[in-house]
């Protein structure tokens, strides 16, 4: 369907007949990549992967899993750290399976950093191989799974027992807090041990008075409503021939492309015919299944938020802390000042100094803070 992302001229991510009936988690292939400009010497290797989708439908994923050639000096297993980017896209060659190994990954900074702490990082292709951006539930479980299949391979030298910590910010955030909250029962066996995530869109009600045909910001919120259609359909129904052709036009682009459509900002309603289309139970249900704060998290969560983000108001990252802290859970939140673009800067020190605290077993004051 034109609405969806083209396939990619690589068989290997297409799994085997009958894959279905494997349980989430198999390692459905394996190959080792290559990656140029790697300054900490690692292995890297992608695995296609068992997951299921937002609706309990069976999906391969990638995830592109870096351990340090060093040995870990201990005590305990080496650590593992689910590294979620922020695709923010639409295509299939935007995902860090295929950016990584051909130097386009914008988020390898960070990525190297942590490898250079002698931390294992995977990586995953959280979209989904619909690319179903901010479907979030899916998102969740693919990290769940690629970790799951991670520890368990023996051949890349890691332990199923080993302290994992979730990251992300921004579009990488809506995979690491949907992980979290669906670890105690999606994948209760990961040895979790906390998850730092910033600018979180938390809930999609609050970004239609952000970023909906409001700034710059109005066609990446175009993209991710398309996205969550192709993980429900249902709502391709209610577009009108506007909404098609954008459709086509966007179907494979990533955020470099995506983002200069906010010059001439268009809201989402201009994309139907149907007066009032938001107010529709229809999409109110999708909003309601795609919104964060279902359940707290098992492990400790650090919630980081720009003071004056425009684009993800600070007013959702307060919202998940609220619902997760009367819900019994362990979260710190740090709040610093700038916008979107700028907490980023201030905020990933502090993400992981935290992170480094729970991977080496220092605890978090329970509650929250």
């Amino acid at each position: 369907m034109k609405m969806y992302p083209a396939p990619i001229p690589d068989p290997w991510v297409v799994p085997f007949p009958g894959y279905e009936n494997t349980p989430p988690g198999t390692i459905l292939a394996s190959r080792p990549v290559g990656v140029p400009l790697q300054l900490v010497p690692a292995a890297t290797t992608q695995l296609l992967v068992r997951s299921t989708d937002s609706h309990g439908v069976p999906m391969p994923v990638v995830t592109t899993v870096m351990v340090p050639t060093t040995p870990w000096p201990g005590p305990g297993p080496r650590p593992v750290i689910a590294y979620n980017t922020a695709i923010d896209s639409l295509g299939l060659t935007c995902v860090p399976s295929w950016t990584i190994p051909r130097a386009m990954e914008i988020e390898i900074v960070p990525i190297q950093y942590l490898l250079s702490r002698n931390y294992a990082v995977v990586v995953t292709d959280h979209q989904g191989p619909k690319q179903a951006y901010a479907g979030g539930r899916l998102s969740g479980n693919a990290v769940l799974d690629a970790l799951r299949a991670s520890v368990h391979a023996q051949f890349l030298g890691l332990a199923p027992n080993a302290p994992i910590a979730i990251s992300g910010y921004s579009g990488g955030a809506i995979a690491a807090g949907w992980a979290a909250e669906r670890q105690a029962d999606y994948a209760p066996e990961l040895n979790v041990v906390g998850t730092a995530m910033g600018g979180a869109p938390v809930d999609y009600r609050i970004l239609f008075a952000s970023m909906n045909g409001a700034n710059l910001a109005s066609g990446v919120f175009l993209a991710a409503a398309l996205g969550v259609a192709r993980e429900y359909p249902q709502l391709f129904a209610l577009l009108n021939d506007n909404g098609y052709r954008l459709g086509a036009i966007a179907k494979d682009l990533c955020l470099a492309q995506l983002a200069p459509l906010g010059v001439a900002p268009v809201t989402v309603q201009a994309l139907s015919d149907v007066p009032n289309v938001v107010d529709l139970p229809v999409v109110q249900q999708v909003l309601d299944d795609t919104r964060m704060g279902k359940s707290a998290p098992r492990a400790p969560v650090l919630l980081y938020q720009g003071q004056q983000d425009f684009w993800i108001p600070r007013a959702g990252a307060i919202q998940l802390r609220n619902t997760w802290c009367a819900e019994g859970g362990n979260v710190a939140y740090d709040e610093k000042f700038g916008e979107h673009l700028l907490a980023v800067a201030w905020g990933f020190p502090i993400a992981f100094g935290w992170i480094e605290d729970r991977l080496a077993g220092r605890p978090m004051a329970p509650g929250c803070g």
